[in-house]
């Protein structure tokens, strides 16, 4: 009993989570909850009716569909959202076609209405593969309209002797259309009022950056000494009702709507300022500062410009300013790229591959680039010392830095045999919860600070 109110807890938390980290994935998400819930309840009724009737060709066929029902929503409370939309779509596209033309054939008694179903299942499509390659997303969708069209207007049975008495599809005609029409209109409440929450999501960004809501943490970046050599600028937004976000909660939808843009450019002019602030601290001169940088942003003509201009009015390093950039960037016009990427290094910003062995990038496409260094994504770190293929490729990184000159930093360290494995290994640089998690400015400092006296302090012993 205990883990079957665990089950429905969840269960009722995924359909009301008020994540704000993507409208899409909560929308898609409801959908799959909704979809779930219909063919258990559909499989079970048209189950208990048929084997009233003795029609156990039909039950096990409403057995199939009560088990995928249950399947889909066990696979949606563990987060495995492609596979129960590929189970999803795939059984009921079979079992709705196939009951239509054999068990639903219509005549003058009892209209056909097993194939509305395929309405609200077109809908639910373009939701669920919205992420998916346009022949997945939009595929299905229309294999679903095509399969209704054909169905709606032929009366073609493959096999005639099969379609259920007319005292059955009548009735039945009713149920089928009121609970097709009725899971039409569900998922256009769903789509209607997730849409509205994006709306107001964009106007409290928009407010956001109008009234300053967003601050930086600085998540510590060290070397094989252990001394502190610079920190990854990480956004957070200081949300009036819901307290500090951290970037998950909304950089989704800021790509998506282009706000990432104005966004990222804050970012950058305030790691500039910081940089500008240090210049003239003796301690802290030599502190680089990484900031991510989108794809949509890098893309824009403007970008370079604005850049140099920032450099030019804060009067900073340019040599402490590191640009992240990711391997989707890579994908894009690489002559583009190439292009303005030399421009900002011959002004001395540097630049670094984040997540690098999670994209697509090839050898040549890292040769051609003007990178400085190369960022091992925290997934491959994770599973450093439990799985070999992630110590294989963490290895070959290494080695393919190092034979290219480029200095290896590896995020998401959160154990000491990870790291010494990394230091054996020759990672230069680390980052992660085992050295620090991303501080506030003044904690970064004091951060600092207490390396620096630890290493004053180890420094008088040895003297």
């Amino acid at each position: 009993m205990i883990a079957k109110s665990r089950f429905f807890k969840r269960v009722r938390q995924l359909w009301h989570a008020a994540d704000l980290v993507s409208v899409a994935q909560r929308r898609e998400r409801r959908m799959r909850l909704l979809a779930s819930c219909v063919m258990l309840v559909l499989g079970v009724i048209w189950a208990v009716i048929f084997a009233l009737r003795g029609f156990w060709a039909i039950v096990a066929m409403d057995a199939v569909l009560i088990v995928s029902g249950l399947t889909v929503l066990m696979l949606t409370v563990r987060n495995k959202a492609r596979s129960a939309n590929l189970i999803l779509f795939s059984v009921l596209i079979v079992i709705i076609a196939g009951t239509a033309i054999v068990l639903d054939v219509p005549n003058a008694a009892a209209p056909r209405a097993t194939h509305l179903y395929l309405l609200p299942l077109t809908l639910a499509a373009l939701m669920a593969f919205r992420d998916e390659g346009p022949w997945l997303r939009y595929g299905i969708a229309l294999l679903c309209l095509l399969t209704f069209t054909c169905l709606a207007s032929s009366n073609w049975a493959p096999v005639l002797g099969y379609s259920l008495p007319d005292e059955v599809r009548t009735p039945g005609s009713w149920g089928q259309a009121g609970a097709a029409m009725a899971m039409f209109f569900a998922l256009l409440h769903v789509l209607q009022t997730d849409a509205a929450e994006r709306s107001v999501l964009e106007r409290e960004l928009q407010a956001a950056l109008r009234e300053q809501q967003f601050e930086l943490h600085y998540q510590p970046q060290l070397n094989v000494a252990g001394r502190v050599i610079g920190a990854e600028v990480l956004i957070r937004w200081r949300h009036p009702q819901r307290g500090l976000l951290p970037p998950g909660e909304f950089i989704d939808h800021a790509e998506r709507s282009g706000l990432i843009i104005p966004i990222g450019k804050w970012v950058l002019e305030q790691a500039c300022a910081q940089l500008r602030t240090w210049a003239d601290d003796p301690a802290r001169c030599d502190l680089c500062l990484a900031v991510n940088i989108s794809q949509k942003q890098f893309r824009q003509a403007s970008f370079v410009p604005e850049v140099l201009e920032m450099l030019r009015r804060y009067g900073m390093d340019a040599r402490r300013l590191e640009l992240e950039l990711t391997e989707t960037v890579l994908v894009q016009d690489l002559e583009d790229l190439t292009q303005k990427m030399s421009v900002l290094v011959q002004h001395g910003v540097s630049f670094s591959l984040d997540d690098f062995g999670t994209g697509f990038s090839s050898l040549s496409h890292l040769k051609r680039l003007p990178l400085g260094k190369l960022k091992i994504d925290r997934s491959f770190i994770c599973d450093l010392l439990t799985d070999a293929s992630s110590e294989a490729i963490v290895r070959s990184v290494i080695a393919l830095g190092q034979s290219m000159g480029l200095t290896v930093i590896a995020e998401g360290v959160e154990t000491e045999a990870q790291k010494d494995f990394l230091l054996r290994h020759g990672c230069a640089q680390f980052q992660g919860y085992l050295l620090s998690k991303p501080l506030p400015l003044d904690a970064f400092l004091d951060f600092t600070q207490a390396i620096t006296e630890r290493e004053s302090r180890a420094g008088s012993g040895m003297s």
